[in-house]
């Protein structure tokens, strides 16, 4: 027999309590969601090609799904370990608000939708989307815990996106959507390196091993710096291949520039963990600001 309470509605939840609605859209991680769905278009635009509005939706949200669920199974697998770190113990897994069983469903049909929506645009996107997925899941994020070259093998997974929106409007792969690929896979090496310096005994903590925990800040801020340098060429390659003009070249060499100059800061004798600080919000500036020189080139030709 139940009792008098049971029969009763639950009640709603209060203003800013967790939902499970909620809580499956934040093992998505919304916030790098958007911003490969907006590689992905960016991708569409500078290829240059007229295509419809459906194709354009079907990559946008299929680029969604694929990135959702890469996200939600890393979640899964690093669940014990971001119970651990202070930035993750407040996800859905690690508070016990969601099963790894459910959230495994959830990232599993998500991903298969996402497929299936990016299998509509055309094969070629479909498979980069594929093997985006399976890298990230089944190969970057058990490494994570065995290696710190998982840095370089979780940047080729996240620097998809473009080239998918490249090959989305093109249906092929092509020099200037690989240079898209290149930038955004360069800049995620000292995007991370940052990350890994100022939380460097959170990741410690919970066993990753990235580049400061297992060989040192000197190691990762030289590398920090050599990637920075990298970056400065790679973005200029949109010229020679006459996607871009010097409009873009210009701002992009600027941009080039005051990053690296920010990297080689590190070096200061007293550059500890407000640097690492500051330097990971330089890498947040330079992308999207390099994103806008290109779409105003663009928009400008």
């Amino acid at each position: 027999m139940r009792t008098l309470s049971s029969d009763r509605p639950a009640p709603a939840a209060e203003p800013g309590e967790p939902t499970l609605l909620g809580d499956l859209i934040a093992l998505g991680k919304p916030s790098i969601t958007g911003m490969n769905v907006l590689m992905t278009l960016g991708g569409i635009a500078l290829a240059g090609t007229s295509i419809p509005m459906t194709t354009v939706a079907l990559a946008a949200v299929g680029t969604a799904l694929a990135v959702a669920s890469a996200n939600a199974l890393n979640m899964v697998w690093e669940r014990e370990g971001d119970k651990l770190m202070a930035r993750t113990a407040a996800r859905p897994l690690p508070q016990g608000r969601l099963g790894a069983g459910m959230a495994t469903i959830h990232g599993v049909l998500i991903g298969v939708a996402g497929i299936v929506l990016l299998s509509a645009v055309n094969t070629v996107t479909a498979l980069l989307g594929l093997f985006a997925l399976l890298s990230y899941v089944l190969v970057y994020t058990p490494m994570k815990r065995k290696s710190p070259l998982s840095l370089v093998v979780g940047a080729v997974p996240g620097a998809i996106p473009p080239l998918m929106g490249w090959t989305a409007a093109t249906g092929r792969i092509d020099a200037p959507g690989l240079v898209l690929f290149g930038i955004l896979m360069v800049w995620q090496l000292p995007h991370f390196i940052a990350i890994a310096l100022y939380r460097k005994p959170d990741y410690a903590r919970a066993g990753i091993r990235t580049l400061p925990v297992v060989r040192g800040d000197k190691v990762a801020k030289a590398q920090a710096i050599a990637w920075a340098t990298a970056l400065v060429p790679l973005s200029l390659m949109l010229v020679p291949l006459e996607v871009a003009s010097w409009l873009y070249g210009g701002i992009a060499l600027a941009l080039g520039l005051w990053f690296l100059t920010w990297s080689l800061r590190g070096l200061k004798a007293d550059a500890g963990t407000p640097w690492a600080r500051k330097f990971f919000l330089a890498s947040l500036v330079y992308l999207p600001a390099l994103t806008l020189a290109l779409a105003l080139d663009v928009a400008l030709l």
